[in-house]
């Protein structure tokens, strides 16, 4: 590779001795460069400061600054430390010409000076010098593309984030939309046929009682019955009869009051009838939760029933987004339930059903406040645990550890965004593979609407 030299490069010659200089200056000249020239070591200081020479050759013996104390000052600034130093000396012993290395100079060239042998050596190093600076400068729209590109991929990251976030929103959006509707339809369909048959019980009731006050009048009347009633009467086992038919009245009434009392729930639970951010009672919105998964807490073929342990403190009702806070809630206990049943062998034995004494499928729900100014919830389960992989991608959305097809990987994510964004709050996950999981919830007590 040829080395290439910049066109007119600025020399800087140093030397107490005119006649060098003066032969060095022509010459020099003559080979394209331009020159300038320095006495001694003040004065060469001084020049290099606002001239900033492309290389400088420096006598090493000069009365004042001799040439390693230039040097050394030469190298000690920033703004002149990368300029080239070639030592002009008649010193031929090694240890001056190490010394002079150690202190920043490139080169050195013994005198008597030789005229092809001072340009062949300026050559090269203003030629290194060029491939140098053209090096740094390469170097430097290296770092400054590679910023761009971080940069750049920080935006898309910070873009993919945003549009993960807003697909979240509308996915949970339209979920509790679809919620809202299911909830309303199923009301709207039931509360009718169910006030129809609650009336008519209350009604049927009160018929029945007269019909069987008028039976014990006639059996009071007539006491002797033809053999025909008497078979009748043994037949259909009229005694339990009288007893029985109240007792299936009342229960349809219990029963048609317990579907109310349903209804309400459900239309409690996803408040659609009351405005999104208002005070709610935190506990009921746990109990609903609880009482809508009772199902699932029941008592399985492989697991006994999850025993619920609650441990409520006093919370006052607090202004929040009662719907969405429920949702969280369900989100949460339903993975405590499913990392439960994950842990089947671990409530059985082999062969004779349920151990005597095994370990008791739980969930443990605490409330409290912090500090006066949180509400904690702290939901924990003994189930399967997790490992920090698992950990770490929790509330990433679209990631789940279930087969394909049984979940989305959403609910997590839409909970974290429900406690952290909506409510200026934090989720926090503690777990410990096969020792079981802890969700903490914590809530600002005073949240203003935005």
């Amino acid at each position: 590779m040829t080395l290439q030299v910049p066109e007119k490069s600025k020399l800087l010659i140093v030397d107490d001795n005119p006649t060098n200089l003066g032969f060095l200056f022509e010459y020099l000249t003559q080979s394209d460069f331009k020159v300038l020239v320095a006495l001694d070591g003040e004065s060469a200081i001084e020049q290099v400061q606002y001239a900033q020479p492309d290389l400088i050759l420096l006598d090493v013996m000069m009365p004042g600054l001799d040439g390693f104390t230039t040097c050394k000052h030469l190298k000690s600034d920033p703004s002149t430390q990368d300029i080239p130093v070639i030592f002009m000396t008649a010193l031929s012993d090694t240890v001056d010409k190490v010394q002079g290395f150690k202190i920043g100079a490139v080169d050195y060239i013994t005198k008597p000076l030789q005229p092809e042998e001072v340009l062949c050596r300026v050559q090269t190093h203003l030629a290194l010098r060029n491939l140098q600076k053209r090096l740094i400068n390469q170097n430097k729209k290296l770092l400054d593309s590679q910023d761009k590109e971080r940069q750049r991929s920080l935006e898309l990251e910070q873009a993919l984030k945003k549009l993960q976030q807003t697909q979240l929103q509308l996915i949970q959006s339209e979920k509790m939309s679809s919620l809202g509707r299911m909830v309303a339809g199923i009301a709207h369909e039931i509360n009718n046929p169910l006030n129809f048959i609650y009336s008519n019980a209350s009604i049927t009731k009160t018929y029945l009682e007269e019909l069987l006050h008028l039976l014990h009048s006639y059996q009071r009347t007539y006491n002797n019955p033809s053999p025909e009633i008497v078979a009748e009467t043994e037949a259909i086992d009229l005694n339990f009869l009288q007893l029985d038919l109240p007792k299936i009245l009342n229960s349809m009434q219990v029963g048609a009051e317990r579907i109310c009392q349903i209804i309400l729930l459900l239309r409690s639970f996803s408040h659609l009838d009351e405005s999104e951010f208002k005070l709610t009672d935190i506990h009921q919105g746990i109990d609903n939760t609880l009482f809508l998964l009772q199902h699932c807490l029941k008592s399985q073929s492989d697991r006994p029933a999850i025993r619920v342990i609650k441990e409520y403190s006093y919370l006052p009702k607090i202004a929040c987004y009662g719907g969405q806070l429920n949702q969280v809630f369900t989100s949460i206990i339903t993975n405590a339930i499913e990392a439960i049943d994950q842990e089947k062998e671990k409530w059985r034995t082999g062969n004779n059903g349920f151990e005597s004494n095994p370990p008791t499928p739980t969930i443990w729900i605490c409330t409290e406040i912090k500090d006066n100014a949180n509400v904690v919830i702290k939901i924990a389960d003994n189930g399967s645990g997790m490992n920090d992989e698992v950990k770490r991608q929790i509330f990433d959305p679209f990631f789940t550890t279930k087969p394909v097809g049984s979940g989305t990987g959403l609910g997590l994510a839409i909970s974290y965004q429900i406690i952290v964004e909506k409510h200026k709050g934090q989720l926090q996950i503690n777990s410990q593979l096969g020792k079981g999981t802890e969700f903490v919830i914590d809530i600002p007590l005073d949240l203003n609407e935005e």
